[in-house]
């Protein structure tokens, strides 16, 4: 095989990023712009020893599973790979996912993966973008100012590049990220505001960040900023604000109204989106968003799950798993601003969580406060380190005070695409509670993870894939697994 050669090749599988998989003479080809079922003529454009990647000139057999995306920049962001395939077959092909890496990297020989739970409209998902701004030129000096040449783009980037697509609509995102973009597009225009240029350094708009609570349409914008302030601040917030205001009431009466509008500042060359230091230039520092009968306060850099409506069913599914009576001791690892064991904690006895982020233990704490949840607290740290604490025996405990360590029942992990540390797994499974329900956003760490938790005493149960990011290749999935010898 050498690159420039045309094959017709049957996909048979696809890759995390999204390209078609199918084999030549036993070697697998990734192929941009083809699905599982395709049948596809393919020229080769990079040959390694064991594979090869290539692009699709044409599709000779579509798919029973393709269709014309919705999208019109589908071609040119790269943010939903899965735009050609319908809605019932990425459900299919998340679950297969979850199922091939728990076989192959976790050595689970026909491990129970259910079907995925999906949504019944998979569209205006997003509570949150994350938009860089470009210049789309360089930036000069013209009599001593710095200026930008190209016109302003706000959006996303182009499949594996820091090329930014100018979207002025995303099918996946809410109402008001649409219009905040324009504002702030048409604001850069008249007022000449530079845009950060990675190369030199230089200009002073990096991103937006948008975030809606969608049960009660607050809205808070977030402008990552290469400097300590905005020129003609009030003229943007006016802008801003009439922007969210023009949107329609939506069909179930809920009204988007901006209540935050927050500056972060970022004056490193990072590919960190988010600084430290966050000023709100107006409104409020949080907006609340609602989830059943429970109220969460939501600030700049505190995570929340990014689809509401798969949230719900994302919870239920760790509650049917945790099978919680009202007497047990649950742990919330890597707990974010709280929002799973706020869930849980009216279920159970009681619920430590352990977080990094100090700003999403402080939500944490006061979001328990706000439900009148008392029988949950949240600790900042890093959890390897924190949990050891918790669980230790004090030798030296005055038993006066009745020091006792923590023995948990149930313990959740929701950690990082990266991931649980091997030794935190190893803190966790000697403390041997009786159900750990681990919570995924990558089913290749979920593996590897539960591979060792089996090594140390758990056996695999279940696992239930939950689409939270429908038209991508991302999937989330909450296992179940229990003590051997209990």
């Amino acid at each position: 095989m050498e690159k420039g050669q045309v094959y017709e090749i049957k996909i048979e599988d696809m890759s995390t990023e999204g390209q078609g998989i199918g084999r030549v003479d036993g070697m697998a080809v990734f192929a941009a712009g083809a699905i599982i079922g395709d049948t596809a003529l393919v020229k080769l454009t990079k040959v390694k020893k064991k594979y090869a990647f290539g692009r699709v000139l044409e599709i000779k057999e579509p798919s029973h599973l393709r269709i014309t995306p919705s999208c019109k920049y589908a071609k040119q962001c790269g943010g939903c790979a899965l735009q050609d395939m319908k809605y019932e077959g990425q459900l299919e092909f998340k679950r297969k996912m979850v199922f091939d890496r728990l076989t192959r990297l976790g050595g689970i020989e026909n491990p129970k993966v259910n079907e995925t739970i999906g949504m019944e409209s998979p569209y205006r998902y997003r509570n949150k973008a994350q938009m860089p701004i470009s210049c789309g030129g360089i930036i000069t000096r013209k009599g001593g100012i710095l200026e930008n040449l190209g016109e302003c783009t706000i959006g996303f980037y182009k499949f594996k590049s820091h090329e930014v697509v100018d979207c002025d609509e995303c099918l996946i995102q809410s109402e008001p990220v649409e219009k905040l973009a324009q504002a702030v597009r048409q604001y850069m225009k008249e007022d000449n505001i530079t845009a950060w240029d990675p190369n030199w350094e230089k200009g002073l708009m990096r991103h937006l960040v948008v975030k809606t609570a969608h049960n009660t349409g607050e809205v808070m914008a977030i402008l990552v900023i290469n400097g300590k302030g905005i020129p003609n601040g009030e003229k943007l917030i006016g802008m801003m604000d009439d922007a969210v205001n023009e949107i329609p009431t939506r069909e179930d009466g809920i009204e988007y109204s901006l209540e935050s509008i927050v500056i972060n500042v970022n004056k490193k060359k990072t590919s960190e989106i988010m600084g430290d230091h966050c000023i709100t230039l107006a409104g409020k520092p949080t907006i609340l968003e609602r989830v059943g009968e429970m109220s969460f306060e939501i600030s700049p850099m505190s995570f929340y799950q990014v689809n509401p409506e798969q949230m719900v069913k994302l919870y239920d599914k760790v509650l049917d798993y945790a099978e919680l009576t009202g007497k047990e001791t649950v742990l919330d690892l890597y707990c974010g601003v709280g929002t799973i064991g706020l869930y849980c904690a009216s279920k159970a006895n009681k619920v430590i969580g352990i977080e990094s982020v100090k700003g999403a233990v402080i939500d944490a704490n006061r979001n328990a406060v706000i439900n009148g949840v008392v029988n949950a607290e949240f600790i900042c740290g890093k959890v390897e380190e924190e949990l050891p604490k918790l669980l230790e025996v004090k030798d030296n405990a005055d038993e006066d005070f009745n020091v006792k360590p923590i023995k948990p029942d149930v313990v959740i992990l929701d950690p990082p695409r990266s991931g649980c540390y091997p030794d935190l797994l190893e803190i966790v499974a000697d403390a041997e509670p009786e159900r750990i329900v681990y919570v995924s956003c990558d089913p290749a760490t979920l593996a590897r993870d539960v591979k060792i938790l089996r090594e140390k005493g758990y056996g695999f149960v279940e696992a239930t894939p939950v689409d939270m990011f429908p038209w991508t290749m991302h999937i989330e999935t909450v296992c179940l697994l229990t003590l051997k010898n209990q």
